[in-house]
């Protein structure tokens, strides 16, 4: 069995935005030599998410208008977490929707998506680095 371990790093510049990270996925994996196994991939950060959708500007769109109609982020003080001295609740809130992480099949060294499926980095209080963990273990 082995295992390989990568991370991503973001920041980006907007507090709201989703990165397409299927392809650094496929290099971590390529790179690791794993040809039958898994890979975790996982947002290291409680304001950021890892998920799985298509990659479709009108969707990215919906999300984060839905998002922000379930917790928006103003007005701050609505949120008892931004009452020391933060502002980012509704981050975390988004991030609970969106979810951590997600677990890919590698088969034949290379990720067993569906059909449309891609893995995008979710961030919901950019402006600062964040990191992606990619932990990929198999034969």
């Amino acid at each position: 069995m082995k295992s390989h371990r990568k991370e991503l790093w973001f920041h980006l510049p907007e507090r709201v935005g989703f990165v397409n990270i299927t392809q650094d996925v496929s290099k971590a994996i390529s790179e690791s030599g794993i040809l039958e196994g898994i890979v975790l991939i996982n947002a290291m950060h409680i304001t950021a998410s890892i998920f799985i959708n298509d990659d479709e500007g009108g969707l990215h769109h919906d999300y984060k208008t839905w998002l922000e109609n379930l917790a928006p982020h103003s007005p701050t003080d609505q949120y008892w977490h931004n009452r020391t001295g933060e502002d980012n609740a509704d981050a975390h809130l988004k991030r609970q929707i969106m979810g951590r992480e997600v677990l890919v099949a590698i088969t034949n060294g290379k990720l067993d998506l569906g059909p449309w499926e891609q893995i995008f980095y979710g961030e919901f209080d950019g402006k600062r680095p964040k990191r992606v963990l990619m932990k990929m273990i198999g034969e």
